[in-house]
């Protein structure tokens, strides 16, 4: 029997994962992320098994007779060489979409399986790291759009400081890679790659 744990309170990738019929508990991470690398890809990639690490801390007695999958998620926003979290206010956020409007830019999100093998014995613990790209265009916004937007409060705790899936799908010309992926998680690839390590119940 195989468990799956997310280490992510985000609901944008609870949803995806229910969609992909996939059982799973919720771990959030409870400590700070902190990167030492400067490439996107390799941010989030940091990031994710930072998460999933900590969650695997906490998972290593509580299945012993099972297979646990720990599933951690990172998701970021670049724009030409800056990295954009999320905003720390409303004027961050105004700052943030003012960059992205009438360009491109890109999404990152790095994934991080940890597995932990039925009595910790059998197959121990593997760790599989992986990363989406998707480059996202965006319709030009005027500073009252912005501000609109931004009143709805929609952009505070997202990446980037706006929500492809929420009311900024409407600035949104187009995309080149994974939907899901800009969303907060590559959902094709997650189960892709669980599929190949015989990871799937």
């Amino acid at each position: 029997m195989i468990k799956y744990v997310l280490a992510s309170g985000s609901p944008r990738r609870w949803e995806l994962l229910e969609k992909a019929g996939i059982a799973f508990e919720i771990s959030k991470a409870q400590g700070e992320e902190i990167s030492t690398k400067e490439a996107p890809a390799d941010i989030v990639e940091e990031l994710s098994y930072q998460k999933a690490d900590e969650a695997a801390q906490r998972y290593l007695m509580k299945y012993k007779n099972d297979t646990v999958v720990i599933i951690g998620a990172d998701t970021i926003v670049a724009h030409h060489d800056e990295i954009m979290g999320k905003p720390k206010d409303a004027a961050d956020a105004a700052t943030m979409l003012a960059k992205l409007q009438d360009g491109t830019h890109q999404v990152y999100t790095g994934v991080t399986l940890i597995v932990l093998g039925k009595g910790q014995e059998k197959r121990g613990r593997e760790v599989i790291t992986f990363h989406e790209r998707t480059d996202v265009h965006m319709y030009p916004m005027t500073s009252e759009q912005i501000a609109a937007y931004v009143a709805t409060g929609e952009p505070i705790d997202k990446a980037g400081a706006y929500a492809i899936q929420g009311k900024c799908a409407v600035y949104i010309k187009g995309i080149n890679g994974d939907y899901n992926n800009v969303v907060g998680l590559p959902l094709a690839r997650l189960m892709h790659e669980l599929f190949l390590r015989q990871l799937l119940n």
